[in-house]
């Protein structure tokens, strides 16, 4: 598939079919998390597979949408805070950014074998902490999302014109 049909053919699936996801398009799709880039490349980051069959009671405590435990995975990135890199002049971390980039081409590379995505940020901390074991408070949950065939067509999700958004200095 042509980028250009990737970023436009990716939606935010919200219906999943029961059907298994090839061991080929979910190694393709972590190798895609491998290639992203981090500061510095220091990949800060992990990335969590959760079978969602034998996880569905604590990934519905995580995140309490219904079609969110109807794809076969789950899958989690983590950022390491103290591996990530800092800005020198005013301290900022950018472990979220680096974990949101990671995210980002898992979720595309899935769109670029026919597999269905949903960005997943507003889940309970606390509950992602218990499910994948972490104890470490510098490993932090970033963002989830479900990984399978999607069974749901895309929201109409308007955007806003190129100039509504850009500044050209």
């Amino acid at each position: 598939m042509e980028f250009s049909d990737v970023i436009n053919k990716r939606y935010s699936v919200r219906g999943y079919l029961d059907k298994e996801v090839e061991k080929e398009k979910l190694d393709y799709v972590l190798k895609a998390a491998t290639i992203a880039p981090t500061g510095v490349n220091n990949q800060p980051f992990n990335v969590y597979v959760i079978d969602t069959k034998k996880n569905k009671d604590q990934l519905s405590e995580v995140y309490g949408a219904e079609w969110f435990v109807e794809a076969p995975l789950v899958l989690c990135v983590t950022a390491k805070k103290d591996e990530a890199w800092v800005r020198p002049w005013d301290g900022h971390n950018i472990y979220e950014i680096d974990a949101t980039i990671v995210m980002d081409h898992i979720i595309l590379a899935a769109t670029d074998v026919g597999l269905g995505t949903c960005y997943i940020g507003a889940f309970k901390e606390d509950k992602a902490r218990e499910l994948l074991a972490i104890e470490d408070e510098n490993e932090v949950p970033v963002l989830f999302t479900p990984l399978g065939y999607g069974n749901a067509e895309p929201r109409d999700t308007p955007r806003k014109a190129i100039d509504e958004f850009v500044t050209y200095i």
